[in-house]
């Protein structure tokens, strides 16, 4: 219990920049034409940030199931390369959660501050920690949606500015959680993949484009420490 309440702990940060975002996926579920419930069981079953968003613009024009299942299947490619590292982090030994339950909780957020804080972690409270760092980041996901799908609309006809700043919160926080990965991480892959990413985005959709991106700069990284 200790490492779970050290993982919450660590998890406001996460939460502080999910409540915006998913406030922001519920109004714009709500304004999509589902229902409060459904937008929240969207979340609560999906939880994938950005890819939700694609989801609800794919179904508003019209989109199949099977494409908007492939496309958010695609998007979402990118967490296989997390896997490694937080296993790696993580240790050998007997888990206490199945490998199902601590996969499903990953996001990009979750991932880089793992990633960033959990060798200051005891090894035999890391586990605990992880969890307790993705119900802290999954919570805070659904209260917002909840809030967003509930209240959002009211909130943003009364606040016309704040409608424009929720879309660069979680950008402006992820960025925050790069640069105190600074040391951690090595810089020519990462400028790598930035690069190569931004250029295929001229061409192709982000569902495509950012998933190549992440596999130069994962290459890139390799090759680099191959050289090494």
């Amino acid at each position: 219990m200790k490492g779970i309440k050290k993982g919450l702990c660590d998890s406001l940060p996460i939460a502080a920049g999910y409540l915006p975002i998913a406030f922001a996926f519920g109004v714009a579920a709500v304004q999509a034409g589902l229902s409060p419930w459904l937008a929240t069981l969207v979340s609560g079953i999906v939880f994938a940030g950005g890819a939700q968003f694609v989801l609800i613009s794919l179904l508003t024009a019209g989109g199949t199931v099977l494409t908007v299942a492939l496309t958010v299947l695609l998007i979402n490619t990118r967490h296989l390369l997390y896997g490694h590292p937080i296993v790696e982090l993580l240790g050998k030994g007997k888990r206490s959660f199945s490998p199902f339950f601590l996969a499903f909780g990953m996001t990009d957020e979750v991932f880089a501050t793992a990633v960033s804080r959990m060798e200051g972690i005891e090894s035999k409270n890391r586990e605990h920690w992880y969890v307790g760092l993705q119900i802290g980041a999954y919570l805070s996901w659904v209260a917002g949606t909840i809030l967003g799908a509930t209240i959002g609309s009211e909130v943003l006809a009364r606040f016309p500015p704040l409608s424009d700043s929720l879309s660069f919160v979680l950008p402006a926080f992820f960025f925050s959680l790069l640069l105190s990965m600074k040391g951690r991480v090595l810089c020519s892959p990462t400028i790598a993949g930035a690069l190569v990413t931004a250029g295929l985005l001229l061409y192709l959709s982000a569902a495509a484009a950012i998933p190549l991106g992440i596999v130069v700069g994962a290459f890139a990284g390799w090759w680099r420490r191959r050289g090494k």
